[in-house]
C-alpha cells in the first residue's frame, strides 16, 4: 500500500512546524505591572439559520485591526580573509597584501513577513513566536500606511504565541470573542498578509475544535478551518462571523505547502491568557500536578470496567509533587477539575498549563475500591498546583541487558532483576521498584502493546512488582489473556493493556 505522507506547515513565509489552546483561566499570580484595556464580548454568534449576502460590514469593521509584520537581521557572511592567516605578516607579504588593509566582515540581511493582530488601542499586538523568533528588527504596518518599529514584550514557544508594543495610542484595537463559544459549522474568516500580496480576505467554516495531538509543539488544541490560510497568514486574525476574534492563524496541513483546505488556528481564549502573563511577568509560568496521565482506550476502559472513557488515567505520580501530597495515586481517572469534566489526558494537561502555579484547585478522581475489584469510588483532592519546571528529564533506553527469567503470561517477554547497573544503563531512578525487561520479541503481545527493553514492569493486574522473580510469580496466575501492566518507560510510568490471545488464521 502507498503512504501518502502530508506535511504541517507554518503559514509564514520560510519557515515550518504548528500551535494550539483551550479555555481561558483568571491569573492569580500578583503583578504590580497593569494588563491593557481589551474589548471582550462573551456572547456567542447568533445561530438563527439566516445567511448575509455581504461580509463588508464585518470585514471594515475587524480589518484595521490585522497588521503586517516584517522582521528583519544581519547573518554575518563567510569571508575567507577573515581568517586568522591574514593576521600573520609573513602571509600577507607572500600575497602582496598592504599592511593598512583589514578586511571588514560583511553581512546579509534575512527578512521574514507575516501578520498580527491589534489587541489594544495602546499599542499591544499578539502574533505567532515563529513570526518574530530570531531576533533583529520588528516592523508593523497598519492598514493606513503608517510603518512602526515594535520590540518584543515576551513569547512562548510552547503556544507560538508572542507579544509586540508598538508605542502609538488610538489604535483599531479589535474585539475579542469566547472562543470556548465556537461550533462546528460556524463561519469565520481569515485576514491576513499571504504571500506578501497585502491584507487578504477568506471565508470558511469551523471544521473541528480542539484539534490536537498533531505532535509539533507542546500544546495543542486548535480550531480547525477550510478557510484559505497561505504562507504570510501566520499571526492574523480569525474572525467570527460579527468580526470579532476567535484565534490566531498558526499552520497548515498540506501536501504541496500551499492550503488545500485544513488550516489551523490558536484559539483566543489561550493567546488571552498567555498575553497577559507575557505582559505583566514577561515569561509563562504553568500549572504543575506532578503526574503521568495517558489516554483510555476502550480497551482498558473494558477491562478495568469504568463507566466511560473520559477522563485522564493517571500512570505514576512523582514524590513530593502537589498530586502525592493531595493523595493522588497511580490507577486514579482524573475526571472533574474546579468542576469542569475532563475529557482526556490533554484536556487535563492543558487545564493544569493555564492555571498560575499556587492556585489550588479542587480535583475528583475515579478509584477502586479494591485491586482488580472493577468497582469505584469518587475521590475528591484539594490540590495546590506547583510551577512546570522548565526542564522535564526522560530516561532514555539503552541496549537491552541479558534476561535472567521469562515470564508465562507476557509471552516473549524477558525480565531481570534491577540493579545499579541497569538503573545506569536505562537511566532509572533510584525510587523505582520493579523487574526490569530485558528483552520482548518482537511478534509478541507485548510488542504491540508497547513494551520495550528498558521498561520496568511495576504492576501485573494492578498487583505490585517489586522483583523479577515476583514478577513471573504474577504471570503465572494471570488466566486471562489480557494482562493491565502498569511499566516505567521513558521517565514516566503508563498502562499498557497487552493481548496474548493468538491471532485468528486469515485464509
Amino acid at each position: 500500500m502507498k503512504r501518502t505522507f502530508l506535511n504541517l506547515t507554518w503559514v509564514c513565509v520560510g519557515a515550518v512546524a504548528t500551535m494550539m489552546a483551550l479555555q481561558w483561566v483568571p491569573i492569580h499570580a500578583k503583578s504590580d505591572k497593569p494588563l491593557p484595556r481589551i474589548t471582550v464580548q462573551d456572547t456567542p454568534v447568533a445561530r438563527d439559520g439566516k445567511f448575509t449576502t455581504s461580509f463588508a460590514p464585518v470585514i471594515k469593521r475587524a480589518a484595521p485591526s490585522v497588521v503586517n509584520i516584517s522582521t528583519s537581521k544581519k547573518i554575518p557572511q563567510n569571508d575567507m580573509r577573515l581568517h586568522p592567516f591574514f593576521n600573520d605578516p609573513m602571509f600577507r607579504r607572500y600575497f602582496g597584501l598592504d599592511e593598512e588593509e583589514t578586511p571588514q566582515p560583511r553581512n546579509r540581511r534575512e527578512q521574514s513577513l507575516g501578520s498580527g493582530v491589534i489587541i489594544s488601542e495602546d499599542g499591544y499586538i499578539v502574533t505567532n513566536n515563529h513570526v518574530v523568533e530570531g531576533g533583529g528588527e520588528i516592523k508593523v504596518e497598519l492598514t493606513d500606511g503608517r510603518e512602526l518599529d515594535a520590540k518584543l514584550v515576551g513569547n512562548d514557544p510552547s503556544t507560538d504565541t508572542a507579544v509586540l508594543k508598538v508605542e502609538a495610542t488610538g489604535l483599531p484595537a479589535v474585539t475579542i470573542a469566547n472562543s470556548d463559544n465556537l461550533q462546528v459549522g460556524d463561519v469565520v474568516l481569515a485576514i491576513g498578509n499571504p504571500f506578501a500580496l497585502g491584507q487578504t480576505v477568506t471565508m470558511g467554516i469551523v471544521s473541528a475544535t480542539s484539534r490536537g495531538n498533531l505532535g509539533i509543539m507542546d500544546y495543542e488544541d486548535f480550531i480547525q478551518t477550510d478557510a484559505s490560510i497561505n504562507p504570510g497568514n501566520s499571526g492574523g486574525a480569525l474572525i467570527d462571523a460579527e468580526g470579532r476574534l476567535v484565534g490566531i492563524n498558526t499552520a497548515i496541513l498540506s501536501r504541496t505547502g500551499g492550503n488545500q483546505g485544513v488550516g489551523f488556528a490558536v484559539p483566543v481564549n489561550m493567546v488571552r491568557s498567555v498575553m497577559e502573563r507575557l505582559i505583566q511577568f514577561g515569561k509563562v509560568t504553568r500549572g504543575y500536578l506532578g503526574v503521568a496521565i495517558q489516554p483510555l482506550p476502550p480497551q482498558i476502559v473494558e477491562f478495568m470496567g469504568l463507566p466511560d472513557g473520559s477522563g485522564a488515567l493517571v500512570g505514576g505520580v512523582s514524590e513530593g509533587t502537589p498530586a502525592a501530597e493531595a493523595g493522588i495515586k497511580a490507577g486514579d481517572v482524573i475526571v472533574e477539575v474546579n468542576g469542569k469534566k475532563i475529557t482526556d489526558n490533554r484536556h487535563l494537561r492543558l487545564m493544569v498549563s493555564q492555571t498560575a502555579p499556587g492556585t489550588t484547585v479542587t480535583v475528583k478522581a475515579l478509584r477502586e475500591t479494591n485491586a482488580g475489584s472493577k468497582k469505584f469510588k469518587t475521590e475528591t483532592f484539594k490540590v495546590k498546583l506547583g510551577e512546570l519546571p522548565v526542564d522535564e528529564l526522560a530516561a532514555i533506553p539503552g541496549q537491552q541487558s541479558p534476561g535472567k527469567s521469562e515470564s508465562e503470561a507476557l509471552n516473549g517477554v524477558e525480565v531481570t532483576d534491577l540493579d545499579a547497573q541497569g538503573r545506569r544503563q536505562f537511566n532509572i531512578p533510584r525510587q523505582i521498584q520493579g523487574a526490569l525487561v530485558t528483552q520482548v520479541e518482537p511478534n509478541s503481545g507485548s510488542y504491540a502493546a508497547g513494551l520495550r527493553p528498558g521498561d520496568v514492569i511495576l504492576e501485573i493486574n494492578r498487583q505490585p512488582v517489586k522483583n523479577a522473580e515476583q514478577a513471573v510469580e504474577l504471570s503465572t496466575k494471570v488466566s486471562s489473556p489480557r494482562t493491565l501492566v502498569r511499566v516505567f518507560s521513558r521517565g514516566a510510568a503508563r498502562y499498557l493493556l497487552i493481548d496474548d490471545a493468538p491471532a485468528e488464521r486469515q485464509e
